[in-house]
């Protein structure tokens, strides 16, 4: 097609281009200085809010669950939707986030981080093997990026972590005269690695669920808080349906 004016091909035509030309590496990687510093930040501040405990927690948790709130209804006010669904949608907000910040500051300390780290081992997981692997897209108008090939290699990863974190937590708890390998193959194992795997869907849905919300309201990102990152909706979309799902599973079994 060389000599053809790309503007003069049909919409369709120009989305295909687009598809095939490859991003030079420097540019797809040139906020990644800026990436990594930010994760650090976040992360330090993270471990240090656990590492303090009691009200520390409970601010960090506070301060997430009301800047993610305020990207909500950012992204809510940025639709065309009548007065009426919006407030709906606001309503809905304080349910799904106020829910997700109760239940965290209801579970045991203990479970936060083995929380925090499915949703990671998840998105991880998703991210190296969507890219290796690649293949037919989950639903491409809501999230391109997402794979089939993803979603079982997130489902893979956080059964994987589920599995070996639940059997040395046992181990430690020194009440069952195993070790950590027999624990591994212990029957209850089976449970741990399901577990897992459900929670990485709970995980792949919260991030669709927030990619839809973002493309319905024409932004790339849920706000521009975390610099590189996006907001903080962004980073948390996925937690919040896991913090459901356990916290309430915990309530109802506990």
């Amino acid at each position: 097609m060389a000599g053809v004016d790309p503007a003069s091909l049909p919409e369709r035509k120009r989305d295909r281009l687009k598809r095939a030309m490859r991003v030079p590496l420097g540019v797809r990687t040139s906020d990644l200085p800026k990436r990594a510093a930010s994760a650090a930040v976040m992360l330090a501040i993270v471990a240090l809010a656990f590492w303090v405990g009691g009200w520390a927690v409970t601010v960090l948790i506070g301060a997430v669950a009301v800047a993610c709130f305020w990207e909500w209804q950012r992204m809510v006010r940025a639709r065309s939707l009548s007065a009426f669904a919006k407030a709906i949608w606001m309503a809905g907000g304080v349910l799904y986030i106020g829910l997700a910040a109760w239940l965290m500051l209801e579970l045991p300390l203990d479970a936060l981080p083995v929380i925090i780290g499915v949703v990671i081992f998840t998105d991880s997981c998703a991210y190296f093997a969507g890219r290796t692997f690649g293949g037919p897209k989950i639903a491409p108008r809501i999230s391109p990026s997402k794979t089939w090939a993803g979603l079982l290699g997130g489902m893979l990863g956080a059964a994987l972590f589920m599995w070996i974190i639940m059997a040395v937590l046992i181990w430690n708890d020194g009440e069952t005269g195993q070790s950590v390998p027999q624990l591994l193959i212990a029957p209850m194992s089976a449970v741990y690695v399901a577990m897992g795997a459900v929670l990485a869907v709970a995980a792949q849905v919260g991030d669709f669920f927030e990619s839809w919300m973002k493309r319905k309201a024409a932004m790339k990102d849920s706000s521009a808080l975390i610099p590189g990152h996006g907001g903080v909706f962004d980073r948390i979309d996925g937690l919040l349906p896991v913090v459901i799902l356990v916290g309430l599973g915990f309530m109802y079994f506990l």
